[in-house]
């Protein structure tokens, strides 16, 4: 069982859904990101989910891309990012998810990228632009100690559902909402009936929500029928504002909101 499904699981079990937080590596500085890093696990983060900055983030909304292209003018690249978690394994052993896109990678080098990824201890990817058809031939041997997470949409079948659920370890992510990243201010009916609907479809499979999930009790209503939520955007927007404070008091809200059930003993 990996670290990632650990967590899962520990958390399930003891109450309480899966909060995963992004950051963008090296946003809103460098020098300080570890820390931040270290204090969002504090508030209640059970995962951290890294972006790796690049300059055509298509997944991404317009929170995301500002911190992305910030983070590039500050000379993070995917050797920074690596020695960021490096950095973070000094101190935690908690998941980290890199997330990013293909072409920046292949430039690194696929090998490279996933031998160090392997070195630094790096727990789960998301590369949102690498389709199912040419997903054996991108991850290779090395990556079998990694969890590869995969995204199913609104507009995913079922058939492609149970495909990409083959290929996703750790989790399935599960996007909310047609579109990009970014918050949302409502939980639609039909939202709700579609992680219904991949639940159903993969009882054995941990489903955590992401795209939208803008305030804690946005989170608890998407957790109410999944496994667990990825915050983003909602984070990221205060980090611009250097607003850090109230961000890690997002983070420790959404967390409250998660507990599922008072345990006894």
């Amino acid at each position: 069982m990996s670290r990632i499904e650990s967590t899962i699981k520990n958390e399930i079990a003891n109450g309480r859904k899966v909060l995963s937080v992004f950051l963008t590596a090296g946003f809103p500085s460098v020098k300080g990101f570890t820390d931040l890093v270290l204090k969002t696990f504090d508030a209640g983060a059970d995962m951290i989910e890294i972006g790796i900055p690049f300059s055509d983030p298509i997944a991404d909304g317009p929170v995301i891309q500002y911190s992305s292209q910030s983070a590039l003018e500050q000379g993070v690249n995917i050797e920074k990012v690596l020695q960021i978690v490096s950095e973070i394994r000094n101190h935690s052993d908690k998941p980290i998810i890199l997330m990013g896109y293909a072409n920046p990678i292949l430039n690194f080098g696929l090998s490279s990228f996933f031998s160090t990824c392997n070195e630094v201890k790096v727990d789960g990817l998301i590369i949102p632009d690498i389709p199912l058809e040419e997903y054996d031939s991108f991850f290779d041997s090395t990556v079998k100690d990694i969890d590869t997470i995969m995204l199913v949409s609104p507009t995913s079948d079922e058939r492609r559902i149970k495909m990409i659920s083959e290929k996703s370890k750790g989790f399935v992510y599960c996007v909310s909402v047609k579109g990009i990243t970014g918050e949302r201010n409502s939980v639609s009916p039909e939202s709700v009936n579609y992680i219904k609907k991949v639940k159903t479809i993969l009882p054995d499979k941990k489903i955590l929500v992401g795209f939208g999930v803008s305030s804690p009790e946005i989170a608890s209503k998407f957790a109410s029928v999944s496994d667990g939520v990825i915050v983003g955007s909602a984070v990221i927007k205060l980090l611009t504002k250097n607003k850090q404070a109230e961000m890690i008091d997002l983070v420790r809200g959404t967390k409250n909101k998660l507990i599922i059930k008072k345990l006894i003993g």
